[in-house]
């Protein structure tokens, strides 16, 4: 079976709240974001996905809206109230329903793609360098 994958980058702030450690701090991250892509098992062309095709999607429905924003958690007071004062200063905002981990996001990410993009294999977002979540079906 092939499988490809597309990687994009963004830039991003966000709070965890109720975390015990320093991550309860606002402070921000150049998320990298892995997107795999498999070939149907009876697909017999040589090629997955074209790369622009998916890094168009990738831009779409991922870079457009969260790069250079503010990521919260919705159902948090303290960071909907940040996101109000950001959002009063016209910047950008990013309300999600859950704290913005990255295990959290990968999932999110591939709820969002999975109906653009078919033989969604797997969502790898990685925080740091070294540290990364992965969400697949």
């Amino acid at each position: 079976m092939l499988k490809v994958t597309k990687t994009v980058r963004f830039d991003a702030a966000h709070i965890l709240s109720n975390h015990a450690g320093l991550c309860k701090n606002l402070h921000g991250h150049t998320y990298r974001v892995d997107v795999t892509v498999a070939q149907a098992p009876d697909d017999a062309r040589d090629m997955v996905i074209d790369f622009k095709d998916l890094k168009r999607v990738c831009e779409d429905e991922i870079l457009s809206r969260f790069d250079h924003a503010f990521i919260y958690d919705e159902t948090s007071a303290g960071e909907s109230e940040i996101a109000a004062v950001l959002a009063k200063n016209s910047m950008r905002i990013v309300a999600l329903p859950f704290r913005s981990t990255a295990e959290n996001l990968a999932r999110h990410f591939y709820g969002t793609l999975k109906d653009h993009v078919p033989g969604l294999a797997s969502i790898r977002v990685w925080e740091t360098p070294d540290s990364v979540a992965e969400y697949s079906m």
